[in-house]
């Protein structure tokens, strides 16, 4: 199967990134930008005052909205569509990190869309968007590599759904990524954000075809890096270093670079199971994802205990012994491990979640959207192996 690679954002890596903006949009031809972010710290450390100072200069009109809480919701959504259109913008830009960018993303679709229709329909998969409003982005949260992916997650409050939608019409045109803007994270925030840009490179390692060495090489040279700085920046929250190796990882982890020239795009079964996880409990998604992978990883890793046993020799030096099985099983525990350094739970218990066997069976319900779907490549997942795994990482 061929792999296809879209790659169309600008990149700006390096301090005094954001001070670009203005250039950048003038490039584009906005003339009235919608200013989306989440917390009100961006205000606060003058970041948005610098900012609409550069478009003041510009001659660009703007508007903020702000809000934006983890887990985007789909009602800031609908305001930011109706605001956009009273307001007659043309352009989206994004300040902050993942969150604010998927619910931008999801701004621009609803403002492409002239049919009359409701925005959630592309997330439940009804309707399939037909293009989207531009979007620039400045990072402030090294995580999600929304910054360059043709993916958007929105939760959907009616319900506890959180569901994505992938389309590169929704790709931002231009990303300015300053590491000194993630100096501020909390120790919480920047261990949730190494634990997802590390679950984006897992989910695509791992499927049932042929993989390219290349892209396995790649692969597990981000890894390894990833790891490395995340515990540099928890050590050490203004390493510049280690803040710039995480922000580009985030985006090499995302833009599709890490499943060129594979048979398939991966796995995704651990996304797709941590999307119900948080829709349900509203938990951080890169603490959900390391509460399910190694209860998800015990459950399929004999349909190839070689590829993990590769990972294991690959990130964290662990000598094969030989055993395949032996060795997968010790770098799923090194991988737990590594984890665990960074204060990230391993269980859904660790996240302080009693799930009752109602909730647990509600939960692969709609992981499997009632029946319509399986989870998965590397192994199939049914509804039952599905609660299953739910289970088992509730113990």
């Amino acid at each position: 199967m061929a792999t296809f690679l879209c790659t169309p954002t600008r990149v700006t890596l390096g301090k005094d990134a954001e001070t670009r903006l203005g250039e950048e949009l003038r490039k584009d031809g906005a003339k009235k930008v919608l200013i989306h972010y989440g917390s009100e710290r961006i205000v606060a450390d003058g970041l948005m005052k610098e900012l609409t100072d550069q478009l003041d200069r510009e001659g660009i009109n703007y508007i903020l909205l702000g809000g934006v809480k983890p887990n985007p919701r789909v009602s800031l959504v609908r305001k930011g569509i109706e605001t956009g259109r009273s307001e007659n913008i043309d352009y989206i830009v994004a300040v902050g990190g993942g969150s604010v960018i998927d619910s931008a993303k999801a701004i621009g679709y609803g403002l492409f869309d002239k049919s009359g229709g409701d925005v959630w329909d592309f997330y439940e998969g009804t309707r399939k968007p037909e293009g989207s409003y531009p979007l620039g982005v400045i990072l402030t949260l090294s995580a999600t590599g929304s910054e360059m992916s043709d993916s958007s997650v929105i939760t959907n409050e009616d319900g506890g759904l959180k569901r994505g939608c992938n389309s590169d019409y929704c790709r931002p045109r231009f990303a300015l990524l300053n590491p000194e803007l993630t100096y501020s994270v909390p120790p919480y925030h920047t261990s949730c954000g190494t634990a997802d840009m590390m679950m984006h490179t897992l989910e695509r390692f791992f499927h049932s075809g042929s993989s390219m060495e290349l892209t396995d090489k790649l692969s597990i040279a981000l890894l390894k890096t990833i790891a490395e700085n995340g515990v540099k920046a928890l050590q050490n929250p203004k390493d510049y270093e280690a803040r710039k190796n995480l922000m580009w990882a985030s985006s090499l982890s995302h833009n599709g670079l890490m499943q060129m020239g594979n048979a398939q795009r991966g796995d995704w079964a651990c996304h797709q199971m941590e999307h119900e996880l948080s829709g349900m409990f509203d938990v951080a998604h890169g603490a959900g994802l390391t509460a399910i992978w190694g209860t998800w990883a015990r459950y399929v890793f004999l349909e190839n205990p070689e590829r993990f046993a590769k990972l294991g020799e690959g990130v964290f030096g662990l000598k094969q012994t030989g055993n395949p099985e032996r060795d997968a099983e010790n770098a799923i525990k090194a991988f737990e491990n590594y984890f665990r350094t960074i204060h990230m739970p391993i269980s859904i218990k660790e996240l302080g979640i009693r799930a009752t066997e109602k909730q647990l069976d509600e939960l692969a319900d709609k992981a499997v959207f009632y029946g319509k779907r399986t989870l998965g490549a590397f192994k199939v997942l049914k509804k039952e192996d599905i609660k299953a795994i739910y289970t088992n990482a509730s113990r």
